[in-house]
């Protein structure tokens, strides 16, 4: 399947990051792709180019507007609350159904679908980020930190989208801002434990490779 779901262990990790650098390498490598990043909160339309939905276009090679902003992400709320709450604060829901829907698959080589938070985060009232990803069926490329308790995180998170039978393609460590030890040490430690699922180290000073972690 020529899609993939970027979720992570937590808000704020670089799931963002990883995306662009994802649309970037397939671009390059003459992939047409398609990225969707279908439910933001924390939303502020005056800063349209920095937003995640902005990142995203700008890594796709399109202008970051409003409009461009509209078509990858439906579900906008000004609250930087879990989806959930911050939906409730607008007298609005997400309708589940149509946010699977919304991602399924067209025309491109290579669909990518970011998600909003942790693997965790509750979307609806009955609905997590994980029911998602199980109700698409594309693999999961999960995003870590490297902050102190980042393992725990890391292999609860992986463990949780696998008792559900979906698929973790990838783990990739983002170097957080105050790292205990060097990213190498985090991913040799949690590769360990992830037997079968790849892990690179991605440092905050320089690139790796992702489009093997997608098969490509």
């Amino acid at each position: 399947m020529n899609a993939c779901f970027i979720t992570a262990t937590g808000t704020d990790i670089g799931k963002t990051y990883v995306t662009t650098m994802l649309c970037r390498e397939l671009r390059g490598i003459g992939l047409k792709v398609r990225a969707l990043k279908p439910v933001l909160s924390g939303y502020t339309p005056k800063e349209v180019s920095t937003s995640d939905s902005g990142l995203i276009l700008d890594a796709l090679g399109e202008t970051a507007t409003e409009a461009g902003v509209v078509e990858i992400t439906p579900w906008r709320f000004a609250a930087p609350l879990s989806p959930d709450m911050a939906a409730e604060r607008e007298g609005r829901t997400i309708d589940f159904e149509a946010l699977v829907r919304f991602c399924q698959p067209s025309k491109e080589d290579f669909l990518l679908v970011e998600g909003v938070g942790g693997a965790m985060v509750p979307l609806t009232q009955s609905e997590t980020v994980l029911d998602w990803v199980v109700a698409l069926g594309y693999p999961a490329l999960v995003v870590a930190g490297s902050y102190l308790g980042t393992i725990s995180h890391t292999l609860t998170t992986v463990n949780a989208i696998r008792q559900r039978g979906a698929e973790v393609c990838g783990v990739v460590v983002s170097e957080s801002e105050s790292s205990p030890v060097p990213v190498s040490e985090t991913v040799e430690t949690i590769g360990r434990f992830l037997a079968g699922i790849p892990v690179v180290g991605l440092p905050r000073t320089g690139a790796v490779e992702l489009a093997p972690l997608l098969g490509l």
